[in-house]
């Protein structure tokens, strides 16, 4: 399976490198699912979707959850059943 490439919103991105954050959450879906982010598949983080801030990981959890905040639910007003795909990475 090819390298899943997650672009990041800088403060996420810095997250990230400093550590503090280890999951990703995206909607639920085709493309976000536990086919598509299976344990082991190796991840690249970019700052935005330049090149020159990246680091290199692997999917080392995924979970299905509901909604996990009012603000990520304001992305989705229209979405009747909202589920979160939990995305967990091992930064190297």
């Amino acid at each position: 399976m090819t390298t899943l490439v997650l672009p990041l919103k800088g403060e996420y991105f810095d997250a990230f490198e400093s550590g503090i954050k280890n999951t990703e959450y995206r909607l639920y879906g085709p493309r976000w699912n536990e086919k598509t982010c299976r344990i082991g598949r190796r991840v690249v983080l970019s700052r935005g979707y330049g090149t020159k801030r990246r680091l290199h990981g692997e999917v080392s959890d995924f979970w299905k959850d509901t909604a996990i905040s009012a603000n990520f639910r304001a992305c989705y007003p229209k979405v009747k059943n909202l589920y979160v795909a939990c995305i967990q990475i091992a930064v190297e």
